[in-house]
């Protein structure tokens, strides 16, 4: 077992985001070109009992990394809807000028804006009423770079349109939360992993998960058999299960209740391969704080390494994987909103917590400034704190636009991801 004490988080910076209102869902990206990253504060419609429906944007408040509004769209409501669902936003180049737009669903229409300024470059009638739950950008027409749209309603069907908005496919079936869109056989065009059914980038189904019950809460796509040379699926939902590139189960965890977030990651240097960071619904809570979920990881054959007893209660927990937090070369489990008086933590592959950071919050994280070390930011509907393993300027490494890494345009409730050797 690795031995290192825990460090302190460093706080870089603190801002006011009260202004963006209640609910706010924090997204990170370079708007204006400068060399660093701005925040997006997207507060959904609706009510705060409308939280599992699908959303569109009431309101986006975007500030620059010294606390600075840059430019408000919408007007914040006072009763919004809960964050229980996606948001349909995401921060992206999408017409590839190199400068980032925001593309969101706002009263029933599809709009790019400029991330500098938040006027409206273009708009689009959606496919149907229902086709907002979320946005995923792909690569199916084999341009350079994804340019084409994915949107889907909450659970059934996914509508497929290109950079001009015209509908090249639709999908019904078991879609799950977030489809995840990856080049899985190198042919320049992107796989759909459309919640239980791989679909081709014309929509044709190539294979299909069986049985699976529910649905696919998270996915996630790398090389988890040590020196493999394709990638795996690995799938949390009613079970933690691994596909190869073809559609053939290689292995099922049945050790959880309910497999709600699953994450990627090098987190243990004495076993082979990858490891799979789970996180499991063992009882659900009806509202009141009474819910208990715990933590598990995997080995690259689905064996369990190891399952939190939690002692405190506390069922919604979020899971990522943090790479370049500091200089030690494993990867870190990113926990944050668990509940039960536990702050946002980063652990290690044996789970011992390596930073406690002092606020409470949802959370994102990124390399704000291109400097290649990635901060945490901490966000309630006040304050955004800005930590990091060491100090360091918000300044910009070199004046030019940051591109948006996929991990951020991706963006989703229900964190999937793909694991590729940096």
């Amino acid at each position: 077992m690795t031995d290192y004490s825990q460090s302190q988080a460093v706080l870089l910076g603190e801002i006011d985001i009260s202004a963006a209102g209640k609910n706010c869902k924090m997204y990170i990206g370079d708007l204006t070109g400068s060399g660093r990253m701005d925040l997006l504060l997207v507060q959904p419609d609706g009510n705060i009992d409308d939280r599992y429906v699908p959303h569109q944007v009431e309101a986006m408040t975007a500030y620059s990394l010294d606390g600075d509004i840059l430019w408000q769209v919408g007007q914040p409501s006072e009763n919004p809807g809960g964050p229980g669902s996606d948001y349909p936003v995401q921060i992206y180049d999408i017409d590839g000028d190199g400068y980032n737009e925001v593309l969101c669903v706002m009263n029933k229409q599809f709009l790019i804006l400029d991330g500098k300024t938040g006027q409206l470059k273009e708009r689009y009638d959606l496919p149907a009423d229902e086709a907002h739950d979320c946005i995923i950008i792909a690569n199916l027409t084999g341009k350079d770079v994804p340019q084409d749209i994915i949107l889907k309603d909450r659970y059934a069907q996914l509508w497929a349109l290109d950079r001009q908005f015209h509908l090249l496919w639709t999908h019904k079936g078991n879609v799950g939360h977030y489809p995840w869109v990856f080049d899985l056989d190198g042919d320049h065009y992107d796989e759909v992993m459309a919640g239980y059914d791989l679909l081709q980038a014309n929509g044709q189904t190539l294979w299909s998960c069986q049985p699976l019950d529910d649905h696919a809460d998270c996915i996630w796509v790398g090389k988890v058999e040590e020196d493999s040379d394709h990638y795996q699926i690995v799938i949390g939902g009613s079970v933690t299960v691994m596909y190869d590139h073809q559609g053939q189960e290689l292995w099922r965890y049945e050790g959880s209740i309910e497999s709600q977030h699953i994450s990627l990651g090098k987190f243990r240097s004495d076993y082979a391969g990858l490891q799979i960071a789970g996180l499991d619904r063992i009882i659900r809570g009806d509202g009141g704080g009474n819910g208990k979920d715990g933590l598990f990881l995997l080995d690259a054959q689905g064996q369990e390494i190891w399952k939190e007893d939690r002692q405190s209660y506390g069922w919604l927990t979020i899971i990522e994987t943090i790479r370049n937090w500091d200089a030690h070369e494993l990867d870190y489990i990113l926990a944050y909103r668990r509940g039960g008086g536990i702050n946002p933590t980063l652990y290690d592959g044996y789970m011992q917590p390596v930073v406690t950071f002092p606020v409470d919050g949802y959370v994102v994280y990124g390399d704000l400034v291109g400097n290649g070390s990635d901060s945490v930011i901490i966000y309630n509907d006040h304050q955004a704190y800005i930590y990091a393993s060491q100090a360091f300027s918000l300044k910009p490494v070199k004046q030019q636009p940051l591109q948006q890494p996929k991990r951020l345009y991706a963006v989703t409730l229900y964190p999937g991801g793909e694991y590729r050797k940096e």
